[in-house]
């Protein structure tokens, strides 16, 4: 049973502990920006089929690195409306400084 978080303040701690590896956040860093890159496209072209490129592109990325350098299993599985939240507050994080990546 996964554990239950009150609120997204309690859950943010854990989902850093969960995002420990450098190489797994690097790839976290790039994959939104990917996924930024194409809501873009879909606001800019009104073609609503580049929101599945970024809906693929930041969990593909974000997939790798967890399965394959953090060695465990994504947060979203478990927690996916504060994992989806964490993944934004992550990257504001890195590039305010607050997170090194």
């Amino acid at each position: 049973m996964p554990k239950a978080f009150a609120s997204f303040r309690e859950f943010y701690p854990y989902y850093l502990g969960e995002h420990a590896n450098p190489t797994c956040r690097r790839l976290h860093y790039v994959g939104s920006f990917v996924a930024l890159g194409f809501i873009t496209t879909a606001l800019f072209t009104g073609v609503g089929w580049w929101l599945l490129g970024a809906l693929l592109s930041g969990y593909a990325f974000a997939w790798v690195g967890h399965f394959f350098f953090e060695k465990n299993r994504p947060a979203t599985f478990k927690h996916p409306f504060y994992s989806f939240i964490g993944d934004w507050v992550m990257l504001r994080d890195m590039l305010t400084g607050r997170i090194r990546f």
